[in-house]
């Protein structure tokens, strides 16, 4: 396999790239649901993605959380008892009963079109998260980035292919 000889300047220009520029921009594949849809229909999507985006609701897509697979640990663990600080458990399950609002981590970190990849590399390893949405000053979704898909598109320009396709 063959190695970029201007590897240093690849890096840097890609860390220089704008979010709005790889992101995601399909809204209509990103994987949304509203914060009172039921667990089931959670776990339906969670089946094919790795994560879900929790909105208010699909017409204004202001996001409020997230729901990995990871998150639903909870749902398919039997019940346990959590202690805190006073000894006093807390049951931590779910059921597929719920809603979407019960199980999703909120106040995902989030990030804007016009920050640059390296901030939103930073924010991925701080907060220990492979995704983030990209969203307006207002909180709309309006696409996504992904550990995935920052990978991929690196990936691609290690092989002299353009990193940024060419606006049509």
């Amino acid at each position: 396999m063959k190695i970029r000889k201007d590897w240093p300047k690849l890096i840097a220009d890609f860390y220089e790239l704008r979010v709005e520029q790889l992101m995601d921009k399909k809204i209509w594949d990103i994987p949304l649901i509203e914060k009172d849809a039921p667990l089931v229909n959670v776990l339906s999507i969670l089946d094919g993605k790795s994560h879900v985006w929790v909105v208010e609701n699909k017409e204004e897509k202001k996001i409020l959380g997230v729901i990995t697979r990871h998150d639903v640990l909870n749902i398919l663990l039997p019940p346990r008892a959590q202690y805190d600080v006073f000894s006093v458990p807390k049951f931590r399950h779910h059921d597929i009963s719920g809603r979407a609002e019960n199980v999703m981590t909120r106040d995902p970190v989030t990030c804007k079109p016009d920050q640059k990849i390296l901030e939103v590399l930073q924010k991925m390893i701080r907060h220990r998260v492979r995704r983030l949405p990209v969203v307006t000053s207002d909180s709309k979704i309006t696409g996504e980035i992904t550990l995935k898909h920052l990978i991929h598109k690196y990936y691609l320009a290690s092989q002299y292919y353009k990193i940024v396709e060419d606006e049509k």
